[in-house]
């Protein structure tokens, strides 16, 4: 094999943590890939990889080698786009990866001016409220929303997002407002379940500079934040929601936003990419612009 497709064999490898996973992603023969790597270790005479029945690791040296790999590919990638570009545009594909109602209000609204400024790069936009895997489904880009899991991902810190405690006018008129959390046990929550692992997530607000949560009675629960938004307008109970997401309701009064001294803890967002540390020049573009609109129209 060549220098290129062992280095990127490799890179692979590291990232998916499996020799099988890498196989199944660059669409070749777990042998192949399980030779590669002995290619490249036997050239440099050091392990590079830890493997286990279980997950495979880079060794210290796997993990300078790695570093390396990314930035030497990435450097070989934009250079040939140059040059097989007679304009020298940065053109491409990115796959990105966008909560549901960020893609639907914010991005796709703005996304003509990006294409007007990048007028060769394409986009694929996957809008899901589900965590996707960037390696395994090749996203080149994805915002998080909230803490993050340990993934071995590269991540880029935009803000971070206000969450306010809402409810509809027709609830409030049939069960009152709360006014602090004690009153919550009085109310009814529609419970927000994660897609990804159905857990219902608790009540929370800051009080004193802590954070402190609690279970909430409910009968209804979403599993999307459409959803869950369309249950507190048709007034099922207390919602906590980032504010952004129902800035127009809150404008029609179909929403009013109650306990305004107890709200949650604002939310992190990220921008995970499974890239080098030099990332090709379409993918920064649309990162720096994507950070840019977030910080214009949701951060705190």
């Amino acid at each position: 094999m060549d220098q290129i497709t062992l280095y990127r064999i490799f890179t692979r490898v590291v990232e998916a943590r499996s020799f099988t996973r890498a196989a199944d992603t660059l669409q070749m023969p777990r042998s192949s890939v399980s030779t590669a790597i002995a290619d490249i270790e036997a050239r440099l005479g050091v392990r590079l990889l830890n493997r286990t029945t279980r997950v495979v690791a880079p060794t210290d040296e796997g993990e300078e080698f790695y570093e390396r790999c990314l930035s030497w590919l990435a450097e070989g990638e934009e250079m040939e786009a140059m040059f097989r570009s007679a304009s020298h545009r940065v053109e491409g594909r990115i796959r990105v990866d966008l909560p549901g109602r960020i893609g639907r209000l914010i991005v796709a609204p703005a996304l003509p001016e990006f294409l007007t400024l990048w007028p060769a790069i394409r986009v694929e936009l996957g809008m899901t409220d589900r965590a996707v895997d960037l390696l395994g489904e090749r996203v080149d880009l994805a915002l998080r929303i909230g803490p993050l899991a340990d993934s071995g991902l590269k991540a880029r810190r935009i803000g971070e997002i206000a969450q306010i405690n809402v409810a509809s006018p027709a609830y409030l008129a049939r069960h009152g407002t709360p006014l602090t959390p004690a009153d919550i046990g009085k109310h009814l929550q529609i419970a927000y379940a994660s897609p990804s692992t159905g857990r219902v997530a608790d009540w929370e607000w800051q009080e004193g500079g802590r954070l402190r949560s609690s279970a909430v009675p409910w009968r209804v629960s979403a599993n999307s934040a459409e959803g869950y938004i369309a249950c507190a307008l048709a007034g099922l109970g207390l919602i906590q929601i980032p504010a952004y997401d129902v800035a127009n309701h809150l404008t029609r009064h179909e929403l009013v936003e109650v306990m305004p001294d107890y709200r949650p803890a604002p939310m992190p967002m990220t921008l995970l990419f499974p890239g080098a540390p030099r990332m090709p020049r379409r993918l920064t573009a649309f990162a720096d612009w994507m950070e840019d609109l977030l910080k214009r129209r949701i951060c705190r």
